[in-house]
C-alpha cells in the first residue's frame, strides 16, 4: 500500500466514498466518525496521513487538529482538514493550529490526490529525519542551540512587474524581518550560485510562457544552490491540473496568486514560514551529519555509514516496524573472493573495489534505506517498510549490477568482483527477537550462499519463523 490514511467524518456515505477513491489509489484507510475517535485511532494506528472533516459531532475539526498537534506520537502527522463551508478566516485558523491544508468538499481528485502524495513524501522524509536524530542523540550528540533564527531570504518571481511588487508588499506585512527581494527568471537561475542563495522562492505558474514558472521550479531543483530550497507555486484557483502537475514536480507548496487580500497574504505568510521552519531543520541536520557527526559515524573509505552509526539506528528502524505493523528487511552482503583481489592486485585495489561497490549499492537504493560497511568487505543494508518480494528484488538487483560490469583501476586493469547476500526479513506487531537476532539469521543465510557456490542470494523470512 502506498500510506495509511485516517479518514475522519460522521457521514458514513462520505467515509465510504472517499475510501473507494483512495483504495483505487492505493492507499490504506481507516475510520473515525467523530472527534473522540480520531484521537484515539490516530494514536493506536498510526497513520501516515489524517483527512480531518471540520464540522464533527462532538469536537470541531481544528480543535482535534490543535490537540494532535500536542500530542508527540501525533504532532508530526500531517492533517488535511476538510469542509462543505469553507472562508478564508477558517482556512488561517487551520493553518495557525498546524494543519497542512485546509480545502472545500466536494473534493477535487486530481488536486486532492497530488496533494496526498507530495504531503506523504514530506512525511516520509520528516520521518526518516527524525529517525536520525533519534540515533544521533543515542550516539552522544546534541543538537546546536538555535537561540537565533536569521531572516530568511525570499525571492518572488511573477508573470509581470505590478504583480510581483503587489506580492512583496502584502508578504512584507507578515513577515517583516525577512529580506523578499523582486527577481526575474534568469536571476533567479543566477542566484543560486552566489554565497547566500534564496532560502525560498516564489514562483508563478505561468510566465512568459504557460507552466514556465514549473518549468523554472524544475531547473532550480536540479541545481546545488537551490536543490533544497523551499519553492512554492502561486496559481490561480481554477488552475487545478496545474497545482497537480506542480505538486508532483516537487513544489513545497501552493500559494494564491492574488496576494492583493489580507487574508491571502496571511494564508501565503503561514505556508512559507511552516515550510522555512522545515528547512531550518533539514538544513540543521546536514549541517551537523556533514561537521561533527562524519567522523564518528562515517566509514572514511567508502563514505557510507559504519557500524557504530548501522546498530542503533537498525533498532530504531525496528521499534518503528514494531508501532506500524510493516516489515523490514537485513541483509549483509560479502564480496566473494575478496582476499584474492588484495593479493593479486594490491591493497590500492582493493581500495578501488569497495569504493565503487560501495558507490553502485548506494546508486541503487532508496535515501530512507540504510547502508552500512561494517566490515573489511562486508556491507549491512536495511529496507524499512517493504515486502519479502520487493526485499528479495532489490538484492537481486544489487548483487546483479556488481557482477555484470568490471571495476575498472586508473591503469585500466578490469576486476570482475560478484557478491553473496543474506536476506532476512522479519519486523511487524509480532516481532519476537532482537535485531542482532535478524542479523544473525541474514548472516547464516549468507554462510548458505558462500557453500552454495557464491554469487546468488539466499532469504530467511523472520517474521515467518
Amino acid at each position: 500500500m502506498a500510506g495509511k490514511i485516517l479518514i475522519v467524518d460522521d457521514v458514513a456515505t462520505n467515509r465510504i466514498v472517499l475510501k473507494a477513491k483512495l483504495k483505487g489509489a492505493r492507499y490504506e484507510t481507516v475510520q473515525a466518525r467523530n472527534g473522540v475517535e480520531a484521537l484515539r485511532a490516530a494514536r493506536s494506528e498510526r497513520p501516515n496521513l489524517i483527512l480531518l472533516d471540520a464540522e464533527l459531532p462532538d469536537i470541531h475539526g481544528i480543535e482535534v487538529c490543535r490537540e494532535l498537534m500536542k500530542h508527540p506520537a501525533t504532532a508530526s502527522i500531517p492533517i488535511i482538514i476538510v469542509t462543505a463551508r469553507p472562508s478564508s478566516e477558517a482556512r488561517i485558523e487551520a493553518l495557525r493550529a498546524g494543519a497542512a491544508d485546509y480545502i472545500g468538499k466536494p473534493f477535487d481528485e486530481l488536486v486532492l490526490l497530488a496533494r496526498l502524495r507530495g504531503l506523504l513524501r514530506t512525511r516520509e522524509t520528516d520521518e526518516e529525519l527524525f529517525q536520525r536524530e533519534q540515533t544521533f542523540r543515542e550516539l552522544g550528540f546534541s543538537e546546536q542551540a538555535q537561540d537565533f533564527v536569521p531572516a530568511a531570504r525570499i525571492a518572488l518571481i511573477a508573470d509581470r512587474p505590478e504583480r510581483a511588487i503587489t506580492w512583496r508588499a502584502a508578504l512584507k506585512r507578515s513577515l517583516p524581518n525577512d529580506n523578499i527581494s523582486i527577481l526575474d527568471r534568469n536571476t533567479a537561475l543566477s542566484a543560486t550560485s552566489g554565497e547566500s542563495p534564496p532560502d525560498a522562492f516564489v514562483i508563478a505558474a505561468d510566465l512568459a510562457q504557460p507552466a514556465e514558472g514549473l518549468r523554472l521550479m524544475s531547473e532550480l531543483r536540479s541545481r546545488p544552490g537551490s536543490r533544497h530550497a523551499v519553492i512554492c507555486i502561486a496559481a490561480a484557483e481554477t488552475a487545478r491540473e496545474t497545482a497537480a502537475v506542480a505538486l508532483d514536480l516537487g513544489a513545497s507548496d501552493l500559494l494564491p496568486l492574488a496576494l492583493s487580500d489580507d487574508l491571502a497574504a496571511q494564508e501565503a505568510a503561514l505556508r512559507l514560514s511552516a515550510q522555512l521552519r522545515r528547512k531550518r531543520r533539514y538544513d540543521r541536520h546536514r549541517s551537523n551529519l556533514a561537521d561533527g557527526l562524519r567522523l564518528a559515524m562515517i566509514d572514511p573509505l567508502t563514505g557510507l555509514f559504519n557500524r557504530r552509526y548501522a546498530m542503533p539506528h537498525l533498532a530504531r528502524m525496528a521499534e518503528r516496524s514494531e508501532q506500524t505493523g510493516r516489515l523490514f528487511a537485513v541483509m549483509v552482503l560479502d564480496l566473494d573472493r575478496f582476499k584474492s583481489v588484495n593479493d593479486t592486485f594490491g591493497h590500492a585495489a582493493g581500495d578501488t573495489v569497495l569504493t565503487e561497490v560501495a558507490r553502485r549499492l548506494s546508486a541503487n537504493l532508496r535515501s530512507m534505506d540504510l547502508i552500512a560497511r561494517i566490515g573489511g568487505e562486508e556491507f549491512l543494508v536495511a529496507l524499512p517498510e517493504t515486502t519479502l518480494e520487493e526485499a528479495h528484488g532489490a538484492a537481486e538487483r544489487l548483487r546483479a549490477i556488481i557482477e555484470h560490469s568490471p571495476v575498472e583501476l586508473a591503469d585500466g586493469t578490469r576486476i570482475m568482483v560478484t557478491l553473496s547476500i543474506g536476506l532476512a526479513l522479519g519486523g511487524g506487531r509480532a516481532r519476537e527477537g532482537s535485531v542482532d537476532t535478524l542479523i544473525s539469521l541474514a548472516d547464516r543465510a549468507l554462510l548458505g550462499c558462500k557453500a552454495g557456490g557464491r554469487n546468488q542470494v539466499q532469504l530467511v523470512n523472520a517474521s515467518a519463523a
